[in-house]
């Protein structure tokens, strides 16, 4: 496994394995890597010839500092779980390598995947999004691409990214990854202590809880109604959204949740530390 901090090189380097007609698969991820991660990895080994990660936390998606300053680094774990998926390259540069010193980021505006949910309640994160993934793309170049469906409305903007600029590249979604508990993984979790975690699992349940009430037809304005109710009582958790959408464009589905591609969607603050999560209802 080589890393590499440069553009320059990372695409010598790929450059050179395009010489021997293989395929590469790219796995972007901000660190902190866990067994959703994992399943990444082995998703594009499985798919690919050669597997390229990328370790970069992007300032420019995060709307509260606070929020960039505390993301964990732990840069020593994940790259032995990166050698022992073995992962060919690992790509880790700098602000100043990405950015040149200009953090300024266009605006993108793809509609209700942009606007609503993630883009409403965290001004400016889709545009660092894109920006970041359109400048790994160029860098990588990859035949396909790898993401977790646990960031369903940003995989939605990166698909939206891809075939309007990278027609070429397949963009996979790999299934979201739950503890044993029934947690989503994600990087945050480290942060959440054994109460906080406790709180945390109410988001899966109240996904299970819509779940439940499309296979029995019951009410889902009624069903969200209540776990908002339920979530306001709950202290040290700080309800953002919870609805049911279209999971290509994010447009709101409460009243045709029937229809295929809906998925229930929340995200909170839990004791300081947000979350999301997903589940597909129909």
């Amino acid at each position: 496994m080589e890393t590499i901090a440069s553009v320059e090189k990372l695409q010598s380097r790929i450059e050179h394995f395009r010489t021997q007609m293989l395929t590469v698969g790219f796995v972007p991820t901000m660190g902190a890597l866990h067994n959703g991660h994992k399943s990444l990895l082995q998703i594009a080994r499985n798919q690919c010839d050669v597997v390229v990660l990328s370790i970069f936390v992007n300032p420019t998606q995060f709307n509260d500092p606070q929020d960039f300053k505390s993301y964990p680094l732990t840069m020593d774990e994940d790259l032995s779980m990166a050698s022992a998926e073995g992962v060919d390259l690992v790509f880790i540069p700098n602000v100043q390598e990405m950015y040149g010193g200009n953090l300024s980021v266009d605006p993108v505006d793809y509609g209700s995947i942009t606007k609503e949910y993630e883009g409403l309640t965290r001004k400016g994160h889709f545009d660092g999004v894109v920006a970041i993934v359109r400048k790994l793309f160029q860098a990588v170049n990859s035949d396909a691409s790898f993401f977790g469906e646990k960031d369903l409305q940003q995989l939605a903007v990166i698909r939206r990214l891809a075939s309007e600029e990278f027609p070429n590249m397949k963009i996979v979604g790999c299934p979201l990854v739950r503890d044993a508990d029934g947690l989503a993984m994600s990087s945050r979790n480290i942060r959440l202590d054994a109460n906080g975690r406790n709180r945390a699992l109410n988001l899966s349940r109240w996904l299970g809880v819509l779940r439940i009430a499309a296979v029995e037809g019951s009410d889902i304005d009624a069903a969200l109604e209540g776990i908002r109710m339920e979530a306001a009582a709950i202290e040290n958790i700080d309800l953002e959204y919870v609805d049911v959408v279209d999971s290509t464009t994010f447009a709101t589905r409460r009243g045709e949740w029937k229809t295929k591609g809906s998925h229930a969607i929340v995200a909170a603050n839990v004791d300081g530390v947000r979350l999301i999560d997903n589940c597909a209802i129909h």
